[in-house]
């Protein structure tokens, strides 16, 4: 992750080998030769909307720039952070606040996809090749682009973009939302700062953090 204290927004630090990566909750990133392992720098300024909402800048931006390395590609974005290759995993964002900065870290499979237990995933290779050097500037510039989009869009809009690229309202999943605690229901879309909303038994519950299974 980019932790340079003297480091702006608009930086982006990129790695070809992490050896203590984490991804969400903790867990371990596999760092495999190719991959992109990238981080930026966002400030949070007055006036800006909720702080949590940068995840929906972070999949748009990392979607769109993944359509440009492979045109057609069967990609959808899964709640709360991932980017899916038809039902496998290609990529996630993490997010980190400290103060009044966010580091936003990526990790898109190019080249390899590591195996994880009870986890599809998938690389972009061989239905597209490009390296990490060449997927930066394609990443940073529709992250700066879209970052300025969410400064001034209706934080509702702005969701509802992020649901276009989703998988659809209705959708039947699970969400494990602490050790041990598994909630089951259809995906009801999100709120406008990124929640999830759950529907299950009539009610809709707002999740907030979590980790999505698709059923």
């Amino acid at each position: 992750m980019l932790s340079d204290s003297q480091a702006n927004e608009g930086d982006w630090l990129i790695a070809s080998r992490q050896v203590a990566g984490k991804g969400r909750q903790g867990r371990p990133w596999q760092s495999i030769d190719g991959n992109f392992l990238g981080s930026t720098i966002v400030e949070v300024r007055p006036g800006d909307p909720t702080a949590p909402a940068l995840t929906l800048v972070a999949g748009l931006a990392l979607i769109e720039a993944v359509e440009v390395a492979a045109p057609g590609a069967p990609l959808s974005l899964k709640w709360p952070n991932d980017l899916m290759l038809a039902d496998a995993k290609l990529a996630g964002i993490l997010l980190e606040r400290s103060g009044g900065r966010v580091v936003v870290g990526f990790g898109v499979n190019l080249a390899g996809a590591p195996q994880i237990e009870g986890r599809k995933t998938a690389a972009l290779k061989p239905l597209a090749e490009i390296a990490a050097e060449a997927f930066c500037p394609l990443l940073a510039a529709r992250f700066a682009q879209i970052l300025a989009m969410w400064r001034t869009a209706d934080p509702a809009q702005f969701a509802q973009a992020w649901m276009a690229r989703a998988h659809p309202v209705g959708t039947a999943l699970s969400v494990h939302n602490a050790p041990g605690d598994l909630v089951s229901g259809t995906f009801d879309g999100i709120e406008s700062d990124g929640a999830l909303r759950l529907r299950r038994d009539g009610m809709i519950d707002i999740i907030r953090s979590g980790d999505v299974l698709l059923r």
